[in-house]
């Protein structure tokens, strides 16, 4: 699958309809992301099951903002709608397939048990309990 280019208009229907999203965080007139693309386009080749998202913080400023990316590159490990990883400057392709392969491996069983609680606990909240 290409890399998807992430704005603000498409960024959280991706992420909703998508249980493993990978997002880049980037702007063209950063060397280290440039060089990073094409490890980054190679991986979404390489991993099908896997979303690759690009963000140019140039471009969607409120999506960088929302993340709090200070610095770029950054990559953004999203699973099952939960970030569980991420990334900021820049690594080669072992690194970025040790963190592909680490993020398939992670047990999402404890982030499913919290947003079960939390979402139990608003419902007490809403209830008046």
């Amino acid at each position: 699958m290409a890399t998807l280019k992430l704005t603000k208009k498409n960024f959280k229907k991706v992420i909703e309809e998508n249980n493993f999203v990978i997002v880049d965080f980037w702007a063209p007139w950063c060397e280290p992301c440039v060089e990073f693309t094409p490890i980054f386009t190679a991986a979404s080749e390489k991993y099908k099951d896997i979303v690759f998202g690009m963000v140019d913080i140039e471009e969607n400023p409120e999506i960088g903002e929302y993340f709090q990316v200070e610095k770029i590159p950054g990559l953004l490990v999203i699973r099952e709608q939960a970030g569980i990883h991420t990334q900021i400057g820049q690594i080669g392709t072992p690194a970025f397939d040790e963190i592909i392969k680490w993020a398939k491996e992670y047990d999402m069983s404890t982030v499913r048990d919290y947003y079960g609680k939390e979402a139990k606990d608003e419902f007490k909240v809403a209830q008046g309990k």
